[in-house]
């Protein structure tokens, strides 16, 4: 018996040794800095990752750890990245979001963020801090399965994909823009670029003689090189500061099959709809004539719109890749056909043999309304009236700490006051508007209904498309909607049998979207509208839940407001 007991014990040892050793560390050395590129045609500032932009890929194994060591080298300027779609178990100090889980990184200084990729999937990182992300700062996660396990789809290669709206005027000057009185809007994008590759015509009036170039190979298109007959594997993200997108592969079909991370029950799309903070991975085969290349089209959709579509060429080995399509580009979709986009929101399903079980019911319900409005004639987003601010010590260590004087601490309302009458199809005058950095306290592993109501702008017949993030966190989709959400009636409606999870939504024009979730990782977690300048004007709101939970911070997430006390010289 005791031999057995011991063979036992051993058995166990190694196979808790077989798992230390397949479980890797992915040690990454960034320096953050500005550099002047033209990613299409038009030279400017840009935050690169050395050097690039899009930053270096981080590929890694589910079960992984990863280590990003982070300089700061922007010599006038703070930063924070966010790795969208890691959950950040057990480590909400490393999810990267300024003013929520960390001090910002200081010019000179670098930081040490560390990780675990629980979960295969696509997924992305990009600054957090201000408006940096939409000056370059942005890059692809991809996390593969353990050995020996398999998706349920088949392909020969793996590719990652970035889209992204560009502007030529700085992050400073927009957000100078959008902060004054009168308001200024950012306007629309001058490019698309897809995979950082753009272009935008140097003829246009008005441009600076010598600051864009039509010629500079850093602008010439993207490149997707295929295997006539091979299966590919495009793992698209969206990282657009304003845009809405459709993406296209001239004369070829996109089998949708993963997003966020999760396996999605097969869909063809001939065009793909996707919303900045977004991934999804499409299979698509080189089944078309070989003896020439195509177009792949990125569209801004959701707005009325002047920016030029983005190009890439869908190249045929052994065909030049340079060599362009004969045929002109496609159009894309209108940019007004929101039913279109509808339908594809509904038709995204949990892969039948990967449903994770929804809770048939929750603990509290939460109706967040998009709401713009005024506050001291400054223009503002806010939800149920309430335009978020971030505080100068980071909630994590406030909470943790209980520096509870940092921010304010009336909690913002569960649903707008007058909610049963308010009109979401007129101009609202939203007198009673405010500001606040205030945060929603969450019951610690309770089921939280987010629903996210879409309503009027300060614009006649305008009602514009949000597409919305949640930190530490993957959400079940169990509804959309047109028109006002009916909290007696359109729950009965939800679907509670293979709703898909993500961790990034949208809500679309005059309709609203519901979401489900359990508040079980302990920690403070951002949920905003991941459109730049409507985080910036105040769309977004913060859940705290299990603070006492967290385990000891890191110095190292300090330094800033309050936390200064906790640094020793």
């Amino acid at each position: 018996m005791k031999s057995l007991l011991l063979l036992c014990v051993v058995l166990l040892s190694i196979l808790s040794l077989n798992s230390i050793v397949e479980a890797k560390i992915r040690h990454y050395r960034w320096e953050v800095k500005y550099e002047f590129k033209s990613p299409d045609c038009f030279k400017k500032l840009v935050i690169t990752i050395n050097g690039r932009s899009p930053g270096p890929s981080i590929l890694a194994q589910q079960g992984d750890t990863v280590i990003v060591d982070l300089k700061n080298s922007l010599v006038t300027e703070n930063v924070a990245i966010h790795w969208h779609g890691i959950r950040q178990i057990g480590t909400p100090w490393a999810d990267g979001t300024e003013g929520v889980s960390q001090c910002p990184i200081l010019p000179g200084d670098t930081f040490r963020y560390m990780f675990v990729v629980d979960r295969a999937g696509t997924y992305l990182y990009h600054a957090h801090y201000g408006m940096q992300r939409e000056a370059g700062l942005y890059g692809s996660i991809r996390v593969a399965l353990p050995d020996g396990e398999s998706e349920p789809f088949s392909y020969d290669y793996d590719r990652s994909i970035i889209l992204n709206d560009w502007y030529h005027k700085s992050t400073y000057e927009q957000a100078a823009g959008l902060s004054s009185i009168p308001f200024v809007w950012v306007g629309d994008p001058q490019s698309l670029l897809i995979q950082g590759r753009g272009r935008f015509n140097c003829s246009t009036p008005l441009v600076a003689t010598g600051s864009c170039n039509a010629t500079n190979p850093e602008c010439s298109p993207y490149v997707f090189t295929v295997v006539p007959g091979k299966t590919y594997r495009l793992r698209i993200g969206s990282l657009t500061a304003l845009a809405a997108l459709s993406f296209e592969i001239e004369g070829h079909n996109m089998t949708v099959v993963e997003t966020d991370g999760h396996y999605v029950e097969p869909f063809v799309v001939n065009n793909l709809f996707i919303y900045s903070g977004e991934t999804y991975s499409v299979l698509v085969t080189a089944n078309q004539d070989p003896s020439r290349n195509y177009w792949a089209v990125s569209k801004m959709v959701s707005r009325n719109n002047t920016t030029p579509n983005g190009l890439a060429i869908f190249n045929y080995y052994p065909n030049h890749p340079r060599k362009s399509p004969p045929t002109i580009p496609p159009s894309g979709p209108f940019w007004n056909d929101i039913p279109s986009r509808v339908n594809q929101s509904l038709k995204i399903k949990s892969h039948p043999r990967y449903i994770h079980p929804v809770p048939k019911t929750s603990d509290r319900v939460i109706i967040l309304l998009n709401t713009q409005n005024r506050i001291n004639e400054s223009v503002k987003w806010s939800i149920n009236n309430v335009s978020f601010t971030l505080p100068h010590t980071p909630y994590l260590v406030s909470l943790k700490e209980n520096l509870l004087h940092t921010f304010e601490q009336t909690p913002p309302p569960d649903v707008i006051s007058g909610y049963q009458t308010y009109d979401i199809n007129i101009v609202a005058p939203n007198k009673n508007a405010t500001s606040s950095n205030s945060v929603y306290r969450l019951k610690f592993n309770t089921t939280v209904d987010i629903i996210l109501q879409n309503a009027n702008t300060m614009t006649e017949n305008n009602s514009e498309t949000h597409p919305w993030h949640l930190h530490g966190h993957d959400f079940w989709v169990v509804g959309y909607g047109n028109g006002k959400f009916n909290a007696s009636e359109d729950p009965k409606r939800y679907n509670l049998v293979d709703p898909i999870m993500k961790n990034t939504v949208p809500v679309h024009p005059y309709g609203w979207t519901a979401l489900r979730f359990i508040a079980n990782n302990p920690g403070v977690w951002a949920f905003h509208c991941h459109i730049e300048s409507h985080f910036y004007m105040g769309m977004g709101a913060v859940f705290e839940e299990g603070i006492d939970k967290v385990g000891t911070l890191p110095t190292s997430i300090m330094g800033c407001g309050d936390t200064k006390r906790f640094l020793r010289p």
